[in-house]
């Protein structure tokens, strides 16, 4: 097995957990207008935004507000981002990704930091076809990079977290999966491939979801393989 997917490569899985944004949708131009515009409105320094990708709105209002303002300000850009799908997109090898393990009948599901109605309208907009299960940020007390939202996904798949391979492509992502006890599949998106690695989180980086495959056995397992 190439050394690109390491331990990866000779393990099955009995589910595979997809983050959203930045792995299998596109939505960085509508983030990046959506909290630009929050910002000026509230007064806050984008570059105080830097390093929150992956985590909840809810989350993040509180490190950049005072506590009068948040249920306002978080409110806004949920709205902000709800009203905007202009250029979201299925990443490379996302419709493939998913496809196969559906067709195959594994056990999969998406796990993200948008709310549910921000979960629908991007996937909606992106055309992709959802699992039957998914995990959104309001659907748990701690949101990414807390291991919450991959050990509700595994819970509600059936399946033990450590028995989960987690596709991500941000750190906070990353850490959320790993504090879950699952193996990750880090996809260069958002971070850098250095960004990744350097983390010490991921134990394999791919370019894109076009990299890989997911074959699934006559036992619903799920193993990664080069494309």
């Amino acid at each position: 097995m190439s050394a690109l997917l390491g331990d990866l490569g000779d393990r099955t899985f009995a589910a595979v957990l997809f983050d959203m944004d930045g792995t299998l949708v596109d939505s960085t131009a509508v983030v990046e207008r959506s909290w630009a515009t929050w910002a000026r409105e509230f007064g806050v320094d984008p570059a105080a935004l830097v390093g929150f990708h992956g985590v909840p709105a809810a989350a993040i209002v509180p490190h950049v507000l005072e506590a009068a303002e948040e249920a306002v300000a978080i409110q806004r850009i949920v709205d902000l981002e709800l009203a905007d799908t202009e250029g979201v997109v299925p990443l490379p090898g996302a419709v493939d990704a998913l496809t196969e393990v559906a067709d195959g009948g594994g056990r999969h599901a998406i796990v993200t930091s948008c709310t549910r109605p921000l979960y629908a309208v991007r996937m909606e907009a992106s055309r992709l076809t959802p699992p039957n299960t998914s995990v959104t940020a309001d659907e748990v007390r701690r949101g990414k990079p807390a291991p919450d939202p991959y050990l509700l996904g595994a819970e509600r798949l059936g399946v033990d977290p450590a028995d989960c391979l987690v596709v991500e492509d941000a750190p906070n992502g990353l850490r959320s999966a790993k504090d879950a006890g699952c193996a990750t599949l880090a996809v260069v998106s958002t971070a850098t491939r250095d960004e990744l690695e350097s983390t010490g989180l991921a134990d394999a980086v791919v370019g894109s979801l076009s990299d890989v495959r997911f074959l699934v056995d006559a036992d619903r397992r799920v193993r990664v393989v080069l494309a």
